[in-house]
């Protein structure tokens, strides 16, 4: 999976809480300074050529699908950054975790369970 600008990871978040749409629906919702709609008409293309959109004529224009999840793209993003962070250790992450007290040791015995039964 090619890497996102900020901008391109902006509007990806923005079409994907959005769903299926045109450039013009993302200008629309847009905060405040709003770009101009060809700027975003430019980065549904880069986005579509690195593999994200994909868009089906409708009307006179295109509407554009995700062909990516959030939740999948989250996922390969975390993975880059245990990799580049963490040594590409999960235990260090943990670890991590642990010491900033962003989980308890309760939640790591119930989760040690949890796994235990799958």
């Amino acid at each position: 999976m090619e890497k996102l600008t900020n901008k391109e990871e902006e509007v990806m978040e923005m079409i994907w809480q959005y769903g299926p749409c045109s450039p013009k629906d993302i200008v629309a919702i847009y905060p405040e300074p709003k770009p101009h709609v060809n700027t975003i008409a430019t980065m549904f293309q880069f986005l579509e050529k690195k593999g994200f959109l994909s868009h089906e004529a409708k009307g006179r224009g295109y509407i554009y699908n995700p062909l990516i999840s959030q939740a999948e793209y989250g996922k390969t993003k975390f993975f880059c950054f245990v990799d580049r962070y963490f040594d590409k250790s999960y235990m260090n992450v943990v670890s991590a975790l642990v010491q900033e007290d962003k989980i308890s040791r309760d939640e790591l015995v119930a989760f040690l369970e949890l796994l235990k039964k799958n």
